[in-house]
């Protein structure tokens, strides 16, 4: 007989920690402007019970706003930022997660690709310091890519916090020279912690990690992987719900 796969430990649960910090769930999820099961979608963004919720491809072009206030509805978060305004990404977040303030930027466009940018926002939580958290989509152009991998970096530390945390597709791999130079300054959640499994592209296939969860050094991460193996997601739900499968990481962010 064969080994019996071994399932992953529990994920750790949100909520405060003794000395102040707060352990956060950060969930990043790529939902192909909703154009799939809608309620299967729902029903895997709230198994995982995402603190904050970092999409990519919400939808743009049709009622964007109305569109991710029903999916804020659906899975029991509220829109913090992002939407049209990124060109595509939008966080969700928990009622527990205060935002102090906004900013989403639309990134310098190469003639004949898509427009890119980055929905941000920071927040507190709990007696938490106050951390950043960024979803963005980065290009198909590999040059684009690049560019904008270093932009990433920028405006990370144009945000005025210590701390942040970067949910995407990067559509790279982690060979890539745009993912190499992010996991040089920040870390790569599942490399640092890995919890469940690693590819994320394609659902019924998985073979390339090209979705991630990054933080800066002084936050710790806990778990990060994609969330095939909770009990509480059946796996018709993953295939159904998107051409991608979601990363849940479990970090600490340090006491204020």
């Amino acid at each position: 007989m064969g080994d019996v796969p071994v399932p992953p430990p529990p994920l750790p649960a949100s909520g405060p920690e003794p000395d102040g910090g707060e352990r956060v769930r950060v969930l990043s999820y790529n939902i192909r402007s909703l154009r799939d099961d809608r309620a299967a979608l729902a029903r895997v963004i709230r198994a995982c019970a995402p603190d904050l919720l970092c999409l990519q491809e919400s939808p743009r072009f049709w009622r964007p706003a109305q569109q991710a206030a029903r999916l804020a509805r659906e899975t029991g978060t509220v829109v913090l930022s992002g939407g049209r305004s990124a060109a595509g990404p939008l966080l969700l977040g928990r009622l527990r997660a205060t935002v102090l303030r906004t900013g989403d930027v639309a990134l310098p466009r190469t003639p004949g690709l898509h427009q890119r940018g980055f929905a941000t926002a920071v927040v507190r939580i709990g007696r938490a310091a106050p951390f950043s958290v960024t979803s963005c989509h980065l290009s198909l152009d590999s040059a684009e890519r690049r560019d904008q991998a270093g932009l990433l970096l920028d405006h990370l530390a144009a945000q005025g916090v210590r701390h942040g945390v970067v949910g995407g597709d990067f559509n790279e791999r982690p060979d890539g020279p745009g993912w190499r130079l992010l996991a040089g300054r920040l870390q790569d959640g599942y490399a640092v912690a890995p919890w469940g499994s690693e590819l994320t592209s394609v659902p019924g296939d998985p073979h390339q990690r090209i979705d991630a969860v990054f933080a800066t050094p002084d936050i710790q991460v806990l778990a990060c992987g994609v969330p095939d193996h909770l009990p509480t997601i059946p796996p018709p739900d993953l295939l159904a719900a998107t051409d991608h499968l979601p990363v849940l990481a479990v970090l600490r962010i340090p006491p204020a």
